[in-house]
């Protein structure tokens, strides 16, 4: 008789299961968690899936008995419900936001390295605190992050004539955005100034030092680009003229009217070009050609400057991830263990990041602390004011770049556009992923909605994917995602390509032939307009 396949336990699990039952046997570790859980949907983790939602707390005893079925780890919603029991994953947006009392603001500082992820929370702290927050709460994830929390109690009820409690996922997006923003030049310069070690770093991220690489624009601290400016030369007349970013190999007649001649390339030089605030480092001294002739993007240049820098791209090394907030999102809670470390995710104060290291977090030597403060009566209420103007005012400057970019889209009847025409990379998506779900997913309804596909198609071919997906995401969130989506009045396209947290960290990009258009919808567009042709 053949004996039963047996799973084969990991080093990892098996060293998170010798302690599960012995830790969260501790009295205070059972009320720090419970205390905690009031009024959220509470989900254990089981190793490498998690426990049926929805689920919640109702005794400290349930700890116990769901660690003793093989939880090791707990997780809890930002939002605060009326009954988390009551939650359905058939509930529309709108009967969650009758079933919601509130939401936390929870910042997830997600990085690689633990000492970037310290730079990062010691900004946002004080970020916070130049906005006169003085309650909130700081943990260790129990790997390389931090988790920031701004309980609801210091958010006004009511702001800009809307309820608070309705406005989730949207108002604690723009706050993470507008945070990650103002803390990005001081990051970047911080990590910048860093001694890195380029070899080390491609064999933990695969990052090269080109990839986190960026040009800084000196005057507004975005990222910039290169551009190259030829000069070029007609031998017949000595006319001379000056072009950017022109890319093509063929002869080009000469601007001078009564010449027949040709130009030819007399040089060629790189500059740096700000998109955002129009900042170039071109050379305009009155020694420079007076002629010159400009790419769209570069036509109109407001200031010059020559202090562009080729700087390290300290987000990009740390792969921030503060904006990771969604419908029924849930976090490590706070002294839940971690299963990949087996550390607890112990709650510290600012003063402790510095000399903090995970030894500290050893599940046996922990010490309870409150992660959870009692807000003053709308502490939060300036932050929030701050980041709704920053997020509207940035909403509205990328609803005129899509419709400057993407005019031609409304003259352009898609209905009807076969998928042989979907570009590589939605089609390798198509396909299914094991990681990055929720990305692949954001692409592709924006893809599908942008293309005007109907309701009934969106959700019949985002559905026949997430099956292909191991494993598949919750019914729930998808519902939840595609309702939210297809209610939007404004068009939201999909990313571009070179968004490296989309297609290339998701491997549906050949780094070899990469694609010639910028987004997937432009593609569409051009393949599409030789169909009717």
């Amino acid at each position: 008789m053949e004996k039963p396949e047996t799973k084969e336990i990991s080093e990892k699990e098996k060293r998170i299961r010798s302690i599960t039952k012995i830790y969260y046997s501790n009295p205070k570790v059972q009320e720090a968690i419970f205390s905690f859980a009031k009024n959220r949907e509470v989900v254990p983790r089981y190793f490498e899936g998690f426990g049926k939602r929805p689920d919640a707390l109702q005794y400290p005893s349930d700890i116990m008995s769901l660690v003793n079925k093989g939880a090791t780890s707990l997780h809890a919603s930002e939002e605060i419900w009326r009954d988390p029991l009551q939650i359905n994953s058939d509930m529309s947006p709108q009967e969650l936001d009758e079933l919601r009392s509130s939401w936390d603001l929870l910042i997830d500082i997600d990085s690689p390295f633990l000492d970037y992820s310290k730079i990062a929370a010691k900004l946002i702290i004080k970020e916070l605190e130049k906005y006169g927050m003085k309650n909130y709460g700081l943990k260790f994830s129990g790997s390389k992050g931090f988790h920031i929390i701004v309980p609801a109690g210091a958010f006004p009820e009511h702001f800009n004539g809307e309820e608070t409690r309705k406005m989730f996922p949207e108002w604690p997006r723009a706050i993470s955005e507008y945070l990650m923003y103002k803390i990005k030049p001081e990051y970047n310069k911080i990590v910048s100034s860093l001694n890195i070690n380029f070899e080390a770093l491609k064999e933990r991220t695969n990052l090269t030092k080109s990839d986190v690489t960026s040009i800084i624009c000196p005057n507004c601290g975005s990222k910039g680009e290169k551009i190259k400016v030829r000069r070029y030369f007609c031998p017949d007349c000595r006319t001379k003229v000056e072009r950017k970013n022109n890319h093509t190999n063929r002869r080009l007649k000469c601007i001078n009217d009564k010449c027949g001649g040709y130009l030819e390339i007399e040089d060629e030089k790189e500059y740096f070009f700000c998109a955002n605030c129009k900042t170039s480092s071109f050379d305009k001294s009155p020694d420079s050609i007076n002629k010159v002739t400009y790419t769209k993007d570069a036509r109109i240049s407001k200031s010059l400057s020559q202090d562009f820098k080729e700087e390290v791209s300290g987000e990009k090394m740390a792969s921030l991830d503060l904006v990771l907030v969604a419908s029924r999102h849930l976090f490590r809670m706070p002294y839940s263990l971690h299963e990949k470390t087996s550390l607890a995710s112990i709650v510290l104060t600012k003063e402790q990041i510095d000399s903090f290291t995970p030894k500290d977090a050893n599940p046996f030597k922990v010490e309870i602390k409150n992660f959870y403060p009692k807000p003053q009566f709308e502490e939060a209420a300036r932050l929030l004011e701050s980041a709704v103007a920053w997020k509207k005012i940035k909403d509205e400057k990328e609803e005129k770049e899509i419709t400057r970019k993407y005019k031609t889209f409304e003259k352009i009847n898609f209905q009807g556009v076969p998928e042989e025409l979907f570009p590589k990379p939605i089609k390798l998506l198509l396909k299914g992923l094991q990681e990055g779900k929720k990305r692949g997913l954001f692409i592709l309804i924006t893809f599908l909605r942008s293309l005007n596909f109907p309701p009934e198609y969106i959700n019949q071919k985002i559905r026949e994917w997430n099956k292909l997906n191991s494993p598949p995401l919750k019914e729930g969130y998808i519902k939840s995602q595609i309702d939210w989506h297809l209610k939007q009045k404004k068009q939201i396209l999909p990313p571009n390509y070179k968004n490296e947290s989309f297609y290339k960290d998701l491997n549906l990009l050949d780094l070899n032939a990469m694609p010639k258009d910028k987004n997937p919808i432009s593609e569409v567009m051009r393949r599409f307009r030789k169909t009717q042709k």
